[in-house]
């Protein structure tokens, strides 16, 4: 193969199989002899659970078990910092948000199960949960202003879901994660089981978003129902479960405060933030770090106050405090530039981080001066009205936004296995996972160029935690650690076919030394001896030959690592019901090389997505009682077809071979970060209405 496949656009490896139905997510897993297993959820926000009665629910058809805290399964204490909940289920009585487990029956269908648990009853002994959070007050400066987000939950398209089957003292789990090693781990400390009796299988996840890092209640559960039953046992969560079991992203009050002079020079940045923290986790979202790494300041302040409410589980979701965080910034630097009577484009471009702020600390790579240029062209900035409300279309009012898109970027240790086979192909394995991001389809691509043979050769093997040790999805680190490592197998790989060759009596290459045989396109030459590896393989009768290579945590000092991006935005709202609409969007990002142009696209754009529905329609409603009053996807509006726009991506593909040798940084979460900003500030322009609070529903433009 004379030309790399990086940087191509290519298909899914996956696709067919996932479009067509053959891909088994958890919950197709059909186990013999298996049992379901349906969760029974608190109805008050906090308290003491006095009794259950739970007779009509052990009388019902089917029913094999009910547990509750007065007849519980055993589960042991968490181990470790995670970002799920404290407390393993049903090891106490008290109710520390509305929502929680607090039962689980087990039955020989699905359907026995959830009408059993229909029956179960809980008497509570109550106390007034606190669910309300300050707002921040400004501060002062040029502008300073308070601006709220609220709770928004993930929705992945794959509920969650658990499959556990125990052989006698060995577990094997399916369930969705976005790592197998995580859920090894937890459920290690929880079952009080060897690490090493513990298989977890999870090829494929129908989306995640940082709501499937956790194990969550199920899980456990699950695996004690199926251990203690002696039978394998399924457990997947409703949809209302999945809005208070498995966590969501908290909401935020912060006050960005910024002094600049006439010409626009930031001389101090303030951004404090106010962030809900359940009682019930370690998680803590810092919203205002974005602040320390995205425009140059004379002066940065940055800090936060969690405060502590009796709700279900805050955990990470998609750029877990740049999302929220870039809102605030984004939307204070478009007031800025108002207050200034500058263009916001040019405002951002005055206050250009040629260093990390706040020192002289050079950036591994950084474009993001040509991601203004670039994208200020292809969209027609120049067009834009400075003065509000000027543009219309009809009945429609017309505005342009934008912001600035920055997240970090990270490589973390990755163990993973090339596996050269005698049909010709090759396996790289490991423990990843592939969360809709195209994770398998970069694994093919980056074997297929290490080995020089066609992507259709090479396939992927990820979501088994008996594979080595990949890097789990998260943090946008998947590719830039993972990717890596591929190399490195690669490499190791082609050193053990050598030694292979040279040894093996039945091998061309038999006797000759290491040194004199070469590796090229797939294929072993000596002298004017060529043979394919996969010939070579069928010649001396092995099936394949396989290595691990290991690559190592970034521990290079001296720069900062970020990914960043202009983010564009056109809106229109009608003159007469204030319905607001994104009409164009269009995004620049330098994030190193693009190993998939197709999946990394797609990536970008799904970020942007949820930045519109972070900005426009999401939010859930907590209730003074704790409740989630639009537990349901018909209430808790997320974007559809309709609601969205055509989106252009262009990435401007500078390697970064300081963070990693192929130059690749991640991009699963920068696509997010400043959309919401980018919205709200293209609403601004159309309106001149500036709504500080997410989301910007139609009667807050009336």
């Amino acid at each position: 193969m004379s030309t790399s496949p990086i940087g191509s656009s290519t298909s899914r490896v996956d696709g067919v199989l996932k479009v067509t139905g053959g891909a088994k997510y958890a919950a197709d897993n059909m186990l013999t002899n298996m049992a379901y297993g349906y969760l029974v959820t608190s109805t008050v926000g906090k308290g003491t659970i006095s009794a259950m009665t739970t007779s009509g629910a052990l009388a019902s058809p089917g029913v094999l078990a009910v547990y509750t805290p007065f007849n519980p399964l055993k589960l042991y204490a968490y181990g470790g910092d995670e970002n799920d909940e404290f407390t393993p289920p049903l090891q106490d009585k008290n109710v520390r948000y509305r929502g929680q487990v607090i039962g689980m029956v087990v039955a020989e269908t699905f359907e026995q199960a959830r009408d059993a648990a229909a029956l179960v009853t809980a008497t509570y002994s109550t106390q007034t949960p606190v669910t309300a959070m300050a707002k921040s007050a400004s501060g002062s400066g040029t502008v300073s202003e308070v601006y709220n987000t609220s709770i928004v939950h993930h929705h992945a398209m794959e509920p969650h879901a658990t499959v556990a089957s125990w052989s006698g003292t060995h577990l094997t789990i399916y369930t969705a994660t976005q790592g197998t090693p995580l859920v090894v781990s937890r459920l290690s400390h929880a079952l009080g089981v060897s690490s090493a009796n513990i298989h977890v299988v999870n090829p494929y996840v129908g989306g995640a978003f940082g709501g499937k890092w956790g194990n969550w209640a199920h899980t456990p559960l699950t695996a004690a129902a199926a251990q203690a039953l002696g039978r394998p046992v399924k457990t997947v969560l409703t949809r209302e479960q999945v809005f208070t079991v498995v966590g969501h992203r908290p909401n935020t009050s912060q006050t960005v405060s910024l002094t600049a002079n006439s010409s626009g020079t930031i001389s101090a940045l303030k951004h404090i933030a106010t962030v809900s923290k359940s009682n019930s986790s370690n998680f803590t979202e810092n919203p205002a770090s974005v602040s320390k790494s995205t425009y140059a300041a004379g002066s940065i302040s940055t800090a936060q106050t969690p405060v502590s409410m009796d709700i279900p589980a805050t955990t990470i979701m998609r750029a877990p405090g740049e999302a929220n965080g870039s809102f605030a910034l984004e939307s204070a630097i478009d007031e800025l530039a108002v207050a200034l009577n500058m263009d916001p484009l040019a405002l951002r471009q005055k206050n250009y981080a040629k260093t990390v702020p706040g020192g002289s600390t050079p950036w591994s790579s950084k474009h993001l001066a040509e991601c203004y240029t670039t994208g200020a062209g292809a969209f027609g900035w120049s067009q834009r009205s400075a003065k509000p409300g000027q543009v219309t279309n009809g009945d429609w009012l017309v505005g342009l936004g934008m912001a600035t898109a920055a997240y970090p970027a990270g490589r973390s240790a990755s163990t993973l296995m090339v596996r050269l086979q005698n049909d010709g192909t090759a396996v790289v394995s490991g423990t990843g996972s592939d969360a809709g991001t195209g994770q398998a389809t970069v694994f093919a691509i980056l074997g297929a160029a290490a080995l020089g043979i066609p992507v259709a050769q090479v396939s992927a093997e990820l979501g088994d935690s008996t594979l080595p040790t990949a890097a789990n999805a998260g943090g946008s680190g998947s590719t830039s650690s993972n990717g890596t490592a591929v190399n490195v197998a690669a490499q190791a790989a082609i050193s053990a076919l050598i030694q292979l060759a040279i040894s093996n009596t039945s091998s061309p290459f038999h006797g000759k030394s290491a040194s004199s045989v070469t590796y090229k396109n797939g294929n072993l030459t000596s002298g004017s001896t060529t043979i394919s590896f996969g010939a070579l393989l069928t010649k001396i009768n092995v099936a394949g030959v396989q290595a691990t290579g290991t690559s190592a945590k970034n521990t290079t000092s001296g720069y900062g690592f970020m990914s960043f991006g202009a983010i564009f935005c056109e809106v229109q709202v009608n003159k007469w019901t204030a319905e607001p609409r994104v009409t164009r969007l269009l995004a620049v990002m330098d994030a190193g090389t693009i190993v998939d142009a197709k999946t990394a696209r797609s990536q970008i754009m799904g970020g942007m997505i949820m930045g519109i529905g972070q900005a426009l329609l999401e939010g859930t409603i907590l209730e003074s009682d704790g409740r989630f009053a639009n537990a349901n996807l018909a209430s808790y509006l997320v974007p559809v077809n309709a609601d969205l726009p055509h989106i252009d991506v262009t990435f401007l593909n500078y390697p970064d071979t300081i963070l990693n040798p192929i130059g690749m940084r991640g991009i699963g979460e920068l696509g997010i970060v400043g959309a919401a900003g980018a919205v709200a500030n293209a609403i601004y322009n159309a309106t001149g209405k500036r709504v500080r609070d997410l989301p910007i529903t139609l009667d807050k433009l009336l």
